[in-house]
């Protein structure tokens, strides 16, 4: 067990605890209920819980899921959990993304600057950084076997009916905020998608024993 998350960035911390997990519907709820499952099966056998976030261009949602999940791993201390994201096809992470994640205290650096930049995203001062980067659902970086696909777009669920390696497919789809880019409400959309994901991620974890 680790002690108490001293570790964990104020704000971040401060962050999730404005959010309302009592406002998650029952029928959303039984959406989640497949994650939840699978994290509670690997904990109480002690087997690592290995969660793979996957959308059409892992740009957007994935990433919010894969960083997200990861913090509230860390959050509730279960060990043992890694996190991913990938896509049916690569481009890059939308920059609006990490201004997001940004405004909810997350330290992000770019580490490479190209078409598809690699950042560090840390949420804490002494664990590794999430390294995000938009990548194929496949790539080297991403797990092989013993995963969880969890498909954030109605695109890539009806796109990847199958994923190679996965132990579990779970459908758990979020509202696209790029259609927002642009747009005077960019940010506010993109805020309120990220703390939908956070909200009921949090829910997810704390269902965990």
């Amino acid at each position: 067990m680790k002690s108490k998350q001293a570790k964990m960035f104020s704000e971040i911390d401060m962050s999730i605890k404005a959010l309302k997990p009592e406002t998650i519907s029952e029928e959303r709820k039984a959406v989640l209920q497949p994650l939840t499952d699978f994290i509670q099966l690997k904990v109480s056998k002690n087997q690592a819980v290995n969660i793979n976030f996957i959308c059409t261009h892992n740009s957007r949602r994935s990433h919010l899921s894969q960083v997200w999940a990861q913090t509230m791993a860390y959050h509730f201390h279960l060990k043992n959990v890694f996190c991913y994201s990938g896509g049916t096809e690569s481009t890059a992470l939308f920059p609006v993304v990490t201004e997001t994640l940004r405004n909810s205290g997350f330290q992000i650096k770019m580490i490479s600057k190209n078409e598809n930049p690699i950042y560090s995203i840390k949420f804490s001062e002494n664990d590794h950084p999430i390294i995000g980067f938009s990548k194929k659902l496949d790539d080297d970086f991403n797990p092989k076997s013993e995963f969880a696909a969890v498909m954030t777009c109605d695109s890539a669920n009806e796109a990847c009916p199958f994923v190679p390696g996965a132990e579990k497919r779970i459908a758990i789809t979020f509202e696209d905020p790029k259609i927002f880019d642009n747009t005077p409400q960019q940010a506010a959309k993109y805020q309120e998608r990220s703390l939908q994901i956070a909200t009921e991620l949090l829910y997810v974890f704390s269902q965990i024993k």
